[in-house]
């Protein structure tokens, strides 16, 4: 007999969370988005960001907020499809964030990936700098990809910097030490559900000692299931195990983790989220 999966962590009528990073677009939610949405609204989700990865995903983004009151989106070209961002591309995205201004919260998710290495890492970082310079241009914090590229992210941002509009090192992979040098570029760092995992302990150590107008958490869903559904496909509600997880971390309760990185997105992206 299976073990019996511990209920979703409950918020107080008057608390809420927001998953700061989710790609609502992909097909992994084709079938059932509305009650992935709703289902995270019923658990105290008050806002979803859903992040563009090239410009059919960003142009997705844009649709699946306007749809929906709780889903604010991003646009941007993931490391990954760096060799596809021309400048045509850029300028159709930058025509797109003018076009639904009320929809579009952050730039990105766009970076470096050393890892897969889909695109050319020369040309990586080309894009990264120009996705950059788009995303100061057009005021939007910038949602970023880091993955063991962390010397050439810092030494880009710190180049192409300052960002008064911040942004995030979304699903943090670093150390206490990156942290820090990623909080003094005006950035958040932003927890996924890896931090649940058993052997997660340096992403733990990072959650307990972020400074807490600087902490972010995220499903990165469909991706990073935490436990205990580590395996399955991620969704927004998932989030509050995440915050569950870094309330014990921090020594505290799953309402001041919701609170506090509610008000930092909230301040993030300029957007008062309300489902």
């Amino acid at each position: 007999m299976s073990k019996a999966k511990p209920p979703i962590p409950v918020l107080s009528d008057h608390t809420s969370i927001i998953d700061s990073h989710c790609h609502l677009d992909m097909s992994d939610y084709s079938g059932d988005l509305d009650a992935v949405i709703d289902r995270a609204v019923d658990h105290g989700v008050r806002g979803i960001v859903t992040i563009g990865i090239d410009l059919d995903s960003s142009r997705a983004a844009v649709a699946i907020a306007r749809r929906h009151r709780a889903v604010r989106a991003t646009v941007g070209v993931h490391p990954h499809d760096a060799e596809t961002a021309s400048d045509d591309v850029l300028r159709d995205i930058a025509d797109l964030v003018q076009a639904a201004p009320a929809e579009i919260v952050g730039y990105g998710e766009i970076g470096l990936d050393y890892v897969k290495r889909y695109a050319d890492p020369e040309i990586q970082r080309t894009v990264f700098r120009k996705q950059l310079r788009l995303a100061k241009a057009l005021n939007l914090p910038v949602i970023i990809h880091d993955r063991e590229a962390h010397d050439d992210c810092l030494s880009i941002l710190d180049k192409e910097g300052p960002f008064p509009a911040g942004g995030i090192m979304h699903c943090f992979s670093g150390d206490i030490a990156f942290a820090r040098q990623v909080i003094d570029c005006n950035f958040h760092v932003s927890i996924p559900g890896i931090v649940t995992y058993k052997k997660a302990d340096q992403m733990q150590e990072v959650a307990a000692l972020v400074p807490e107008e600087r902490l972010l958490v995220e499903t990165d869903g469909p991706f990073l299931t935490p436990v205990p559904y580590r395996g399955k496909r991620n969704e927004p509600v998932y989030t509050l195990y995440t915050a569950e997880k870094i309330a014990r971390i921090r020594n505290t309760d799953i309402e001041a983790i919701a609170r506090m990185t509610t008000t930092n997105a909230c301040a993030l992206f300029d957007y008062d989220f309300c489902c």
